[in-house]
């Protein structure tokens, strides 16, 4: 029998997912963020979305950003851990997505991330 490539569809007829590993950054790791960039963009490309949905940090920023320049529709999901304050990330993305979401009531604001329900 043939083997199925990575690009073929499911039993489902939906395609088959793929996966790439990207570097891991933060703010105080310079020489990381810019390699980490750099893959985010050859993901972006390499792919050309419809739709980015993210939960955050510096990558879904970069995923965000470069994938809107591409035509994509985009979302930023404030995650959970940030229940005092909206993440950095997020209020950088902000301006910048379709949809802009926080899991808590108390951070919502006009102009800014719009609560809708809970995760958890």
């Amino acid at each position: 029998m043939p083997k199925k490539s990575p690009e073929s569809s499911s039993p489902t007829g939906l395609p088959a997912p793929r996966f790439m590993s990207v570097v891991e950054a933060n703010r105080w790791q310079k020489v990381r963020l810019v390699r980490s960039f750099l893959q985010v963009l050859i993901a972006v490309l390499r792919v050309h979305p419809d739709v980015v949905i993210t939960t955050g940090a510096a990558l879904g920023y970069f995923a965000v950003r470069l994938a809107k320049l591409l035509g994509a529709r985009t979302a930023w999901v404030d995650g959970i851990a940030n229940a005092e304050e909206l993440s950095l990330s997020g209020m950088k993305a902000g301006a910048h997505v379709d949809f802009w979401l926080t899991q808590w009531e108390h951070l919502a604001k006009p102009g800014g991330p719009q609560f809708h329900g809970s995760i958890l």
